[in-house]
């Protein structure tokens, strides 16, 4: 399942996420998760992790061409994102990425446009087959304007607890692809009735179940997990359809549950 960006490429609907998977890690859990069908990873320079992951991309056996690969530069680096994305490939050992992000504003630092257009000219080096940002609130992308490049997506915090509409409608509104991150809420959506509810009504897990949500809304996930176990149940989410009624349940667990950082501080 894929979903299409606003710039032609398309990018797969569920991939999968390395946040704190170590280096050591990432070689093993990157190949088992390509191995189990997962076609779209999800890593950063700041996660520390890229040298693992380009391993774990040569031991699967699978073609890079059918591999979906983001990275992201940290804010510290968005003085010069040429260096920082050819030192990404150098520890991913790729030539290009399929997407490459500015990992969040930093707006105190004022350097997030600059960033931005030069992301553009790495894209047409093809360095970068598509770029795109994380954690953008609507002021954020609104400043990109100038460029005439949109990003092919905003990455954010999206899940049943904190939805984020605000985020989600603006991207809506600029024909920006919502992909989300935490989508489980970090396991702790989990135990709220409604899904457990759903879950045992449909005879599948409550993570499943969110994840069918996030798809069902038309954003990209990226579940991640350590757990063969979980990996293939997060995967298998794909060939669940819930109702009208499921969606409405979801939807209104809604407490502002916001786990991470606020980009327009960060």
């Amino acid at each position: 399942m894929d979903s299409v960006m606003n710039d032609g490429h398309t990018i797969p609907s569920l991939g999968y996420g390395t946040w704190l998977v170590n280096d050591s890690q990432g070689e093993s859990l990157v190949a088992d998760a390509i191995s189990m069908g997962y076609r779209g990873v999800d890593t950063a320079s700041m996660y520390g992790n890229e040298t693992g992951v380009g391993k774990g991309i040569r031991a699967s056996g699978i073609d890079r061409t059918e591999i979906f690969i983001t990275t992201k530069m940290w804010t510290t680096e968005q003085s010069d994102p040429e260096t920082a994305l050819k030192n990404s490939l150098s520890r991913l050992g790729l030539d290009y990425v399929d997407l490459y992000l500015i990992h969040w504003p930093s707006p105190k630092q004022n350097l997030y446009v600059q960033a931005w257009d030069r992301l553009i000219k790495l894209r047409d080096k093809e360095l970068a087959m598509s770029i795109g940002v994380s954690n953008f609130a609507p002021e954020h992308l609104d400043a990109l304007k100038p460029s005439g490049v949109r990003p092919a997506v905003n990455q954010i915090e999206v899940h049943p607890t904190f939805p984020n509409r605000s985020f989600v409608e603006a991207n809506a509104q600029r024909g920006i692809l919502t992909e989300c991150y935490s989508p489980l809420g970090r396991a702790g959506d989990l135990a709220e009735p409604a899904l457990i509810d759903i879950a045992e009504r449909r005879g599948t897990t409550p993570a499943q179940v969110v994840l069918a949500w996030h798809l069902a809304k038309g954003y990209v996930a990226i579940p991640k997990s350590a757990s063969p176990i979980r990996m293939r149940e997060n995967l298998a989410a794909q060939t669940i359809h819930l109702t009208d009624g499921d969606i409405a349940a979801i939807d209104s667990l809604d407490c502002g549950n916001h786990i991470g950082s606020d980009p327009t501080l960060m």
